[in-house]
């Protein structure tokens, strides 16, 4: 009797080590996540960008913060879950006051569905 019970015990082991490995999680995924402003004026003031944020996985994606390079770019973002297959939006504005030229900016996003930051990029050139 034991020795059956060790068995069932040994079998749900294996069972629920075969399920966690078909879960993947959360996962974070951008269909675009790089986006070229081009050739924009100072004069005209901020520009802003939707990213389109999806949930590849098989269980709620939160995003726990999204972080900028400088106080020049600024996101928008949901603090709700975004459910396996849905998507979700984060709004990236860039403000071109004083700063000519060319620009390169990663925004990192930080969310239970990757270890570290998944990245978004705006670029563009101010004149």
């Amino acid at each position: 009797m034991k020795r059956l019970g060790w068995i069932l015990g040994a079998l749900l082991l294996c069972v629920g080590f075969v399920i966690a490995q078909n879960s993947k999680g959360a996962v974070i995924s951008s269909p675009a996540p790089e986006f070229d402003f081009g050739v924009i004026k100072e004069a005209n003031g901020k520009v802003s960008h939707t990213f389109v944020i999806k949930n590849i996985g098989d269980a709620p994606l939160v995003i726990t913060r999204v972080a900028t390079p400088c106080a020049c770019t600024t996101p928008e973002y949901s603090q709700e879950p975004i459910a396996p297959g849905k998507e979700g939006r984060i709004i990236v504005t860039f403000n071109p006051a004083g700063r000519p030229g060319p620009f390169f900016k990663n925004v990192a996003v930080y969310s239970n569905g990757r270890d570290g930051a998944f990245t978004l990029r705006i670029k563009g050139k101010v004149e």
